[in-house]
């Protein structure tokens, strides 16, 4: 016999609300709306209910993450009601709420999200769009969704997102893009720009519920950065301390980011690994550690550049400065391998399945990764490229030096023939 659990009922009922108000709520969420003791929200989302509407009326405070257990926990066992703008689980309140409460007990009534509505208004598949929120987030972010011929919608945060969406296109190569700005959608005083290039954008701000189309084009003479990791050397701003761009395609290959996970970088010199780590998905994490402090405020400018401003740069020297950090899902040293205890250090920090990657052009370095290479196995390669230059009026092949690396995997089970 099979038991079935009852479902606990919600402590939380999340309702979302459009720029329509009242009007545009479906008879099941106007019933618990109604209904409701406690009702929080935005307060321009409270002032869009009527009267009959009862509930005890709390403005969500600022910041508001931090409120939520509080004012759950205040009001536990009364029934609460929390309004959010079109779909909660969409960049909404929702999320914060589940991870605060628990899935189970809150109950979420989703509305269309401005993005939806966006869609339909310009006629653009929901699947083929980039969505970036700039609501409590900074503006470089968007900078890494940008790809010629790419449609993004940018939710904003305020009036003023819109020419600083136009602002950094332009800063970013990005002048020839055609934006439109989408006002109050779905509410009765909807509104959409006019087309526009960043280049030319003059509007002066509107209403602060609105949302930015985004037709991608990029200037002719702008460097092209793809969308995989190897991007050109002159995307950086470094004092010979880089990663090149051959090299870092290869070793990004094998550190093998995925979406969510943590990368340590080790000896960050101009960040350009955790720069292309946090690149390859918008939920991937990077810490780089790097003890000159002129470098590690360069790490900082070339994250925010290249639309990774959530780059947490530390620093300090390895292995040292790594007992504070959260643990790591891949570890790549870079610089400081002759460090003592580092390899040791992040190899005890790594989990089961956590990858390592170390370079060196250094003999001594080398060494070091033979050694772990014999105790804990994986893979050791030497890369060597060569790029050709003039010779007299011919052309010929100039060798960079080469780059040893060691790679590996942690297993509960280690190869045999691995030192463990």
């Amino acid at each position: 016999m099979t038991l079935v659990r009852p479902v606990p009922p919600a402590v939380v009922t999340v309702v979302g609300i459009g720029a329509d108000g009242w009007e545009g709520v479906p008879d099941g969420s106007r019933a618990v709306l109604l209904d409701a003791e406690i009702l929080i929200g935005g307060q321009r989302q409270l002032d869009l209910l009527p009267p009959e509407c009862r509930g005890e009326r709390i403005s969500w405070p600022s910041p508001l993450r931090p409120a939520v257990p509080g004012l759950v926990a205040e009001h536990f066992g009364r029934r609460i009601a929390v309004l959010a703008s079109g779909d909660p689980m969409f960049y909404g309140i929702g999320r914060a709420l589940t991870e605060v409460v628990g899935p189970d007990t809150v109950r979420v009534l989703p509305h269309p999200s401005s993005v939806s509505y966006a869609c339909a208004r310009l006629g653009w598949p929901l699947e083929d769009v980039d969505v970036v929120s700039l609501v409590g987030r900074p503006e470089a972010r968007l900078a890494a969704a940008l790809h010629d011929g790419r449609r993004l919608l940018v939710l904003s945060a305020d009036a003023a997102t819109p020419r600083e969406v136009a602002a950094l296109l332009r800063d970013r190569g990005f002048g020839p893009s055609r934006m439109r700005v989408l006002e109050q959608l779905g509410g009765q005083r909807e509104s959409t720009t006019a087309t526009a290039t960043a280049d030319d954008w003059c509007h002066s701000p509107g209403d602060p519920l609105n949302i930015v189309a985004v037709e991608c084009r990029r200037a002719v003479d702008t460097l092209r950065l793809g969308a995989v990791p190897g991007l050109p050397d002159d995307a950086y701003e470094h004092d010979g301390q880089l990663t090149k761009r051959h090299v870092r395609a290869v070793t990004l290959g094998v550190l093998a980011p995925a979406p969510g996970e943590l990368l340590w970088d080790i000896g960050g010199g101009s960040g350009s690994i955790a720069v292309e780590w946090l690149r390859t998905h918008p939920s991937c994490r990077a810490v780089t550690v790097e003890r000159d402090p002129v470098r590690a405020e360069r790490i900082g400018r070339n994250a925010e550049r290249l639309g990774v401003p959530g780059l947490r740069v530390v620093t300090g020297s390895a292995p040292g400065a790594l007992s504070e950090l959260p643990p790591p899902d891949a570890v790549f040293i870079g610089g400081g391998l002759t460090a003592a205890g580092l390899l040791d250090a992040c190899w005890q920090a790594l989990p089961d399945g956590g990858r390592l990657v170390a370079n060196t052009v250094t003999l001594e370095s080398e060494a070091l990764l033979a050694d772990a290479y014999r105790r804990y196995g994986g893979e050791l390669v030497r890369l060597a490229v060569a790029h050709a230059v003039p010779v007299g009026g011919f052309t010929g092949w100039r060798q960079a030096m080469p780059v040893t690396q060691w790679s590996v995997q942690k297993t509960v089970n280690p190869p045999s023939g691995a030192d463990r």
